[in-house]
C-alpha cells in the first residue's frame, strides 16, 4: 500500500476535482482552476470534494506533494480557510475588537 497524506478543504465553494488517479483541478478562491500533477510513484484520491488523499511507496516524495498542495491555498488564521492537513489544529486569532 505504502504511505498516505489527507488533506481536507476548508471554505465556501472550496474543492478538488479528480481529473485522473494521477492529477487533480483544486478550486480555492482563485480566478481560475488549479491543476496539481502527481509526479512518478504517486497517486490521487479524492474521496469527497473537500478531501484528498495522496498515496505513495516514498514518504518523502508523498510529504513534499502534500506540502506542495497545500501551498497553495495554507489556512488563514481568521476564518480558517484554505488547504489544511487533516490532523493539522489551524491556530485561530480573533477579529479586530468592537470599540
Amino acid at each position: 500500500m505504502g504511505f498516505t497524506r489527507e488533506l481536507e478543504i476548508v471554505g465556501v465553494g472550496y474543492r478538488a476535482i479528480p481529473q485522473s488517479p494521477t492529477k487533480i483541478e483544486v478550486q480555492v478562491g482563485f480566478s481560475h482552476p488549479v491543476f496539481v500533477e502527481a509526479p512518478d510513484g504517486v497517486t490521487f484520491d479524492v474521496p469527497a470534494a473537500t478531501r484528498i488523499t495522496v498515496i505513495g511507496i516514498d514518504k518523502q516524495v508523498v510529504g513534499q506533494v502534500a506540502a506542495d498542495i497545500r501551498k497553495i491555498r495554507k489556512p488563514e488564521p481568521y476564518k480558517g480557510k484554505g488547504i489544511r492537513y487533516a490532523d493539522e489544529r489551524v491556530l485561530r486569532k480573533a477579529g479586530k475588537s468592537a470599540k
